[in-house]
């Protein structure tokens, strides 16, 4: 299993899902061998490594001698690579095949492409580097990390390794989004699994809550904004209570929300115990993000603890809600029914919200956004045992470990 962990300073949902994978595959009776460097090794590495930085993305040569020593020692049966950035790099790859290795790779992102990963530049989707040999957009725009010469690097690294990136020999795509990227990307379809991430189980859901629960990083792809711009088009308490969790950039605008209206509460940032007390104490959680946001982890927790969800048609959202199939007819599916008054049978959802398994889509738009809320509060009793249920079939640890042993079986 290798990964490059990122900065303990800025927490990471990668770190957290490669460690609990590594649990639980171990649990299951697979012998992991962790292969993980850390980008807080960084500032303590002598000046002579430090000078090797600017091209380990491209080749890092101690992550490909150690590799090479575990590889003759232990002769594993596959490497499974999560982020190669910026100590390991794709190069792994190219190691483990001289080994005679297959290769099984996660995708969290879009940095087969995109230099920052995100598809998104400006506070808008951004994919000007799509179908390009170089992605010179992101250096003219400084997308990875704010600088033209480490974006340079980045985009050089991406087109040398093009190659690299098709010979994998199986990708785990997270969604159906990420499978979409991948086939554009080159990938044969026949090389692409879908598996998302899961959870632990936290046990039987609690009676709902009321009101929403917006949890996430306060950064402008997360659509902080969209929320609040759609929650003012409605009287002050007539959704019940609007919680917001999170912090980041702006926090000032969630705090500046909560001083206005007395139905908005800022929590600030939770820790575990918060995050499930918050959500017990909501009956609907919102993502609301506005760019492709590839898994958002807040969403499995909220199917777990039997929270239906709102959220954007952006990314892995609709599948992680059973609502990347096709569209059902306007006035029929659980939304609509939930919508109804008892007697008057089905009436139709407004325009642009989309009825999924365990949750409603809609566009990354406040209008929308602000028609879906009445219909969320309305149903979300009634798609809550789905929103559980959908958990227990496609996001529990057993379920998802199931699957990755058996794409490893696949390579054998």
């Amino acid at each position: 299993m290798a990964h490059n962990r990122y900065r303990e300073a800025q927490p990471s949902g990668e770190n957290t899902i490669v460690d609990a994978e590594i649990a639980q595959l171990t649990a299951a009776g697979v012998e992991v061998l962790p292969f993980l460097r850390s980008s807080d090794e960084i500032p303590t590495m002598p000046k002579s490594a430090k000078a090797l930085l600017p091209v380990s993305p491209i080749y890092a040569p101690r992550a490909q001698q150690e590799l090479s020593r575990l590889i003759t020692e232990h002769r594993p049966d596959v490497l499974h690579l999560h982020n190669p950035y910026p100590l390991l790099s794709p190069w792994v790859v190219r190691t483990a095949h001289k080994h005679g290795v297959p290769v099984v790779q996660t995708v969290h992102n879009y940095r087969q492409v995109c230099s920052s990963g995100l598809y998104f530049r400006d506070g808008m989707i951004c994919q000007d580097c799509r179908g390009r040999a170089l992605g010179v957009p992101a250096i003219v725009h400084r997308c990875y990390r704010g600088s033209r010469a480490q974006s340079a690097l980045m985009a050089t690294t991406l087109a040398v390794h093009r190659g690299t990136w098709k010979s994998v020999d199986r990708f785990v795509a997270l969604t159906s989004a990420v499978a979409d990227h991948l086939r554009d990307y080159g990938v044969p379809a026949d090389r692409i699994v879908v598996k998302p991430n899961g959870i632990p189980d936290p046990g039987a859901p609690a009676p709902l809550g009321d009101g929403f629960l917006y949890m996430a990083r306060l950064s402008p792809e997360k659509g902080l904004g969209l929320l609040l711009d759609a929650w003012r088009r409605h009287p002050d308490g007539s959704l019940g209570p609007l919680r917001i969790a999170g912090d980041g950039e702006l926090r000032p605008l969630a705090e500046a929300a909560a001083a206005e209206r007395a139905d908005v509460t800022y929590l600030g940032p939770l820790d575990r115990a918060g995050v499930r007390a918050a959500i017990e104490a909501s009956a609907v959680i919102i993502a609301a993000s506005t760019w492709h946001d590839v898994l958002p982890t807040v969403i499995i927790e909220a199917l777990a603890s039997g929270r239906p969800v709102l959220g954007t048609a952006l990314g892995g959202i609709p599948y992680l809600l059973g609502a990347d199939g096709p569209r059902e007819p306007a006035g029929t599916g659980p939304a609509a029914v939930a919508t109804a008054a008892p007697g008057e049978g089905r009436v139709a959802l407004p325009a642009g919200v989309q009825a999924g398994e365990a949750g409603w889509v809609v566009p990354p738009e406040p209008a929308a956004m602000a028609a879906a809320l009445p219909v969320a509060m309305a149903g979300a009793a009634l798609l809550a045992p789905a929103a559980r249920a959908r958990y227990e079939r496609t996001f529990h640890p057993d379920v998802v470990t199931r699957q990755l042993i058996d794409v490893y079986a696949s390579l054998g």
